[in-house]
C-alpha cells in the first residue's frame, strides 16, 4: 500500500448509501478505526434503521412498533457524529465528479462512496397481478405493517386464507408466522420440493413434514401464471391448471440487486457489484457492501452474493479498516440461520456442491445435524435444534481438521471436538 496522508484522508466525507445491516455497521466501524471526517448515511427507508431477521417473524406476528427493533438508538448517531438523511432515495451517482443527487433535489459530494445498496424482492410476471390489491413482497418494516393491518382486517371477516408464493426460507418463515396468527396458508413452490435450490431433499422433507404438521399445505411443482378476483377473494391459476383459493398473496421467490447506482457509476458488475478483498469496487474511490456485492471468499476459493446479516457485519468492518488504512482482507465462513415455529436452523459453510451428506440424528425427534463434506473435507453443517453441532461445525470448517465421520453418525459418541478429529 502507499505512504499517504492518512491525516487528510481520513478527514474526506465518506457517504455511506444504505441503511441496513450493511451500511450502519460500516458508519460505525469508521469511527472505531479512526475516521475524522463527516459521514453520511443515507436510506429511502424513513425509519431509523432496524434489524431485518425479525420482519418475517417475531415482528410479523407482534403489535410492536419497528422502533423496539432498532439497530442503533438515534443517540448513537449523534454521539458518533453520523448525519442520518432518512426517507431519501439516491436518484443519481456520478463517479466522475464524485456527486450525488437525491430524490429530494439535494446534491452531495463525497470523498469516499460506500453503496450498501442490497436487493428489492423480485416479482415474477403473473397476468393479473396488477389488479390484485391484497399482494405483498416482504422486504422491509413497511411491507410486514401493510401485511399485519390486511390480514387483520381480513380475519375479523373470516376471511384468513393466505397463499404464499415461493418455499425458499423467507417464504417458510411468513407462513410459519402466519400460522400461529391463525392464518389458513399455503405455500407455493414451483421446484419438485421446497428449499431445492438452498439445501438437501432430507432437510426439504423435514421442514415439509414439520409444516405440514402445523396445517399447512405445501403445493410443490406449481408455477403460477394467473390471478383473478373472485366473489369469496382470489384466484391462483398454475401452469398445470391447478387452482388456489386465497385472500391475501405473499411473495417470496427471491431477490434482485439494486445495482442501478453501480451502473450509472460505470462499475464492474458481476451477479452484484464485484468487489475486491477489502470491498472496494472497479473505482478505489467507491467500495460496496452486503447483499449487493460479489466476492471472492478465500477459503472456498469461489465467488459469491451473500444474503446474510454476518456478511454484511464482517464485509463493513474489513471495508472500514481499509478505508482509515488498516487494510485487512475478507475472509469469513458464512454463516446463515432460520426460526420456525419451535425450530432453530443454524447453518455453516456452503453445501451445494458437497459429494458426501452424514446425518447425526439426537435422541430427540427435531433435534439433528447435517454433515456435507467435498473429498473428505468437511464444508457445511446444517444444524436443527442442535447448537453444539454449528460451533463444532464451524471451528473444523474454519482449521480444515480431518473428521472422523463414524463418530459424526454414532450418537452414542459425544458431540465434542476431541471425539470428532479423525
Amino acid at each position: 500500500m502507499k505512504n499517504i496522508d492518512m491525516s487528510d484522508h481520513l478527514n474526506q466525507t465518506c457517504v455511506i448509501i444504505g441503511a441496513s445491516h450493511a451500511g450502519v455497521n460500516a458508519a460505525f466501524a469508521l469511527r472505531k478505526e479512526g475516521w475524522s471526517g463527516p459521514i453520511t448515511l443515507i436510506d429511502a427507508d424513513p425509519h431509523l434503521p432496524y434489524h431485518r431477521p425479525p420482519l418475517s417473524k417475531a415482528y410479523l406476528t407482534s403489535d410492536d412498533d419497528i422502533n423496539s427493533h432498532l439497530l442503533k438508538p438515534i443517540s448513537s448517531y449523534q454521539q458518533n457524529d453520523i448525519e442520518l438523511k432518512l426517507g431519501v432515495a439516491v436518484e443519481e451517482l456520478d463517479a466522475k465528479t464524485n456527486t450525488l443527487l437525491l430524490a429530494n433535489g439535494e446534491q452531495l459530494t463525497f470523498g469516499k462512496l460506500i453503496i450498501a445498496t442490497g436487493a428489492h424482492a423480485f416479482v415474477p410476471p403473473i397476468a393479473g397481478l396488477a389488479d390484485a390489491k391484497n399482494v405483498f413482497t416482504l422486504r422491509n418494516a413497511e411491507d410486514v405493517n401493510r401485511i399485519r393491518e390486511t390480514y387483520r382486517n381480513l380475519a375479523e371477516q373470516q376471511r384468513q386464507r393466505v397463499a404464499v408464493i415461493g418455499g425458499g426460507y423467507i417464504g417458510l418463515e411468513t407462513a410459519a408466522s402466519l400460522r400461529k396468527m391463525g392464518a389458513d396458508v399455503t405455500v407455493i413452490e414451483r421446484e419438485s420440493r421446497i428449499l431445492a435450490r438452498v439445501t438437501t431433499a432430507q432437510m426439504s422433507k423435514f421442514f415439509t413434514d414439520l409444516h405440514q404438521q402445523r396445517g399447512v399445505d405445501i403445493a410443490t411443482d406449481k408455477q403460477v401464471d394467473a390471478i383473478s378476483v373472485s366473489d369469496s377473494g382470489y384466484v391462483l391459476r398454475c401452469a398445470d391448471a391447478t387452482e388456489i383459493q386465497c385472500d391475501m398473496v405473499i411473495i417470496g421467490v427471491g431477490v434482485s440487486v439494486n445495482t442501478k447506482l453501480a451502473a450509472q457509476a460505470e462499475l464492474m458488475l458481476e451477479n452484484g457489484i464485484a468487489v475486491n478483498a477489502y470491498g472496494q469496487t472497479s473505482n478505489p474511490a467507491i467500495y460496496a457492501i452486503g447483499d449487493c456485492s460479489y466476492h471472492h471468499n478465500p477459503h472456498y476459493d469461489r465467488k459469491l452474493r451473500l444474503e446474510s446479516v454476518q456478511n454484511a457485519v464482517d464485509q463493513a468492518k474489513v471495508a472500514a479498516a481499509h478505508l482509515c488504512g488498516k487494510p485487512q482482507t475478507y475472509d469469513a465462513i458464512p454463516w446463515f440461520w432460520s426460526d420456525q415455529y419451535d425450530v432453530k436452523l443454524q447453518m455453516v459453510g456452503l453445501s451445494d456442491d458437497h459429494d458426501e451428506a452424514i446425518t447425526r440424528q439426537e435422541i430427540e425427534p427435531n433435534k439433528f445435524s447435517v454433515w456435507y463434506f467435498k473429498q473428505h473435507e468437511l464444508v457445511a453443517v446444517d444444524a436443527v435444534n442442535q447448537a453444539k453441532a454449528y460451533v463444532l461445525g464451524t471451528k473444523l470448517i474454519k482449521t480444515r481438521q480431518a473428521v472422523n465421520k463414524a463418530h459424526v453418525a454414532d450418537t452414542s459418541i459425544e458431540l465434542k471436538l476431541a471425539n470428532l478429529i479423525d
